[in-house]
């Protein structure tokens, strides 16, 4: 029992040393990324559009190997199943949930072309700033041509990942999503894929700090969903209001299916 227990706790040190190790490479690979590829791809390409794609796909790249640096040092482990229904997806956006610090991370290692909303915080990030503004992101401060941005994404074929909850989940609170996400789906008339990630134990949560790290290694689920259609809640109403709100609270069954 003892050399269990010792073992128990040589664990989660380590994990504590391979998180901070991770994060500390993510944070030098932020700064490769913004002060010497992204320009480097400005330089290289002309068109706006054409840097965007490529950055975008570094990005991909450069997720990819993170999640496999977290995994490979054993910081967590994570399965993503269903991954192959977003090879093919076009013109749509992608809600998921929000419990840990790296969902974006694992859910963007899976994909080459992402746009996102980006919340203001990110902006003002030394690591991020120069990276969301060269990949085309945009900020979720709700401007007034919001929905015009997400329509010229959306007719390139572009996806837009959104997280509906606005932060990380409360596990103290009762988790309530924000009706952005679902008003551009109502009003740009552009369907839905789900993805829930589910993270046990708990780990990188809005309450807690990067090294309270758990006793057990933690393991990320992230499943994909099937696309939800967007038409019939449309056709339900002819008042887009009422659509997105009937819109919303599906999506919260369908993302957070535990609490139905």
């Amino acid at each position: 029992m003892e050399m269990d227990a010792l073992y128990i706790k040589f664990n989660q040190y380590w994990r504590v040393f391979a998180t901070g190790f991770c994060f500390s490479v993510f944070g030098i690979g932020g700064l490769v990324l913004s002060f010497v590829l992204i320009p480097l791809i400005h330089v290289l390409n002309r068109g706006k559009t054409t840097r965007q794609q490529h950055v975008q796909h570094l990005i991909q790249q450069s997720f990819h190997l993170f999640c496999r640096l977290m995994k490979f040092t054993g910081a967590i482990d994570y399965q993503i199943t269903g991954a192959e229904k977003l090879i093919d997806d076009r013109n749509c956006l992608i809600i998921a949930n929000h419990p840990s610090l790296i969902d974006y991370v694992l859910i963007g290692s899976q994909l080459k072309q992402c746009d996102c909303l980006v919340k203001s915080a990110i902006w003002s990030n030394m690591f991020m700033k120069h990276i969301v503004k060269a990949a085309g992101y945009i900020p979720n401060e709700a401007p007034d041509d919001l929905l015009e941005q997400c329509e010229r994404r959306f007719d390139q074929g572009n996806v837009l990942l959104v997280f509906p909850e606005g932060t990380r989940t409360r596990s103290n609170q009762r988790t309530k999503l924000q009706r952005g996400a679902a008003q551009i789906a109502v009003r740009t008339k552009r369907d839905m894929r789900i993805i829930h990630i589910t993270v046990t134990p708990s780990f990188l949560t809005k309450e807690k700090k990067w090294y309270q790290v758990p006793k057990t290694k933690p393991f990320f689920h992230v499943e994909v969903k099937d696309k939800v259609e967007v038409a019939p809640f449309i056709e339900q109403t002819n008042n887009a209001t009422l659509a997105a709100r009937k819109l919303n609270q599906y999506l919260a069954s369908a993302i957070f299916p535990e609490n139905t």
